[in-house]
């Protein structure tokens, strides 16, 4: 149990958000209000589906409230400023607050940020630290204001990134480091520190296309790109005239033409070096080995992947 109960609001909407929404409730705040994205249809068979805070608050039994927009929709932040909220916490919650309701907790709105800032303030931030090959990351928790993580920082925590650590293994750690950052965010109130002027660097949003395998690149810089884009939106190249997705692999020595195979077991040339494939999916196909692969479908030495 929190040594001071507060009564707040939580803002989120993806997986990594739901360890802080389950941390909160277990410490005895009094959660008002949980904002997550509205349900919208998802896979198959587009399945109008709660994103995962929402369907977290759902099983809590908390207030869930899904408003498409927040900006220039006063009714919606009356509301929240009818709450009479101590603090709010937010965790990639996908919407800009507009300063009302920065403004209406007493305490103002805390953010759940996956990196060191002003590393890699933005959107895809996890992914960034791996592609860059950073050699740790973390989260910061800051006292949100109109700009773009520009805020004050309340506390730190820093994480290693190893040479194989994928943006799908620090998701998990990070999604538990910032639920526990936030409880002591809320107990201990620390005093802000603007961030420094120095080190500012941005995570763009990424896209499906950001995934498609450049063999001109180093083997090294290929390898962070499989592990950084790892699950979303994941790597693949052009194999025969259809999209194979690269799941898993690791640089080794190796030369030739940027995609030729060099080999029959799915060492590829790169700019620098090679990249041997461990793991890959074909369309509508499981997940699978290398040599599972291979043993129904041959990839010849001088076969090329674009």
């Amino acid at each position: 149990m929190s040594s001071a109960r507060v009564r707040l609001a939580f803002l989120g909407s993806p997986h990594f958000a739901v360890p802080a929404l389950h941390a909160l409730h277990a410490a005895g705040h009094d959660i008002a209000a949980v904002y997550s994205q509205p349900p919208r249809p998802s896979g198959r068979g587009n399945r109008v589906t709660p994103c995962p805070v929402h369907a977290a608050a759902m099983v809590l039994g908390l207030p869930i409230r899904t408003p498409a927009r927040l900006r220039r929709n006063l009714d919606d932040q009356a509301a929240f400023a009818a709450l009479d909220l101590d603090a709010a916490v937010v965790a990639a919650y996908g919407q800009i607050l507009p300063q009302a309701m920065l403004d209406a907790p007493r305490r103002g709105c805390l953010n759940i940020h996956a990196s060191l800032l002003p590393r890699w303030r933005g959107a895809g931030p996890i992914q960034a630290a791996v592609l860059a090959g950073d050699t740790e990351t973390g989260v910061t928790i800051m006292q949100m204001d109109a700009g773009l993580d520009t805020g004050a920082m309340l506390l730190r925590g820093a994480v290693p990134i190893g040479p194989r650590t994928t943006a799908a293994d620090l998701h998990d750690i990070l999604a538990t480091l910032g639920a526990s950052l936030a409880l002591r965010a809320l107990d201990e109130a620390p005093h802000p520190v603007p961030q420094p002027e120095e080190g500012v660097t941005y995570a763009p949003k990424l896209t499906r296309e950001d995934g498609r395998m450049d063999w001109t690149q180093p083997a090294a810089v290929l390898d962070r790109r499989v592990r950084g884009l790892t699950p979303w939106p994941g790597t693949w190249a052009m194999l025969g005239g259809e999209v194979l997705k690269v799941l898993d692999a690791v640089p080794v020595s190796g030369s030739g033409p940027p995609g030729a195979a060099l080999d029959d077991a799915l060492l590829v040339a790169c700019g620098e070096g090679a990249l041997r494939l461990l793991r890959v999916q074909r369309p509508g196909r499981a997940p699978m080995d290398a040599a599972a692969l291979l043993r129904g479908h041959s990839v010849p030495l001088g076969t090329v992947l674009t």
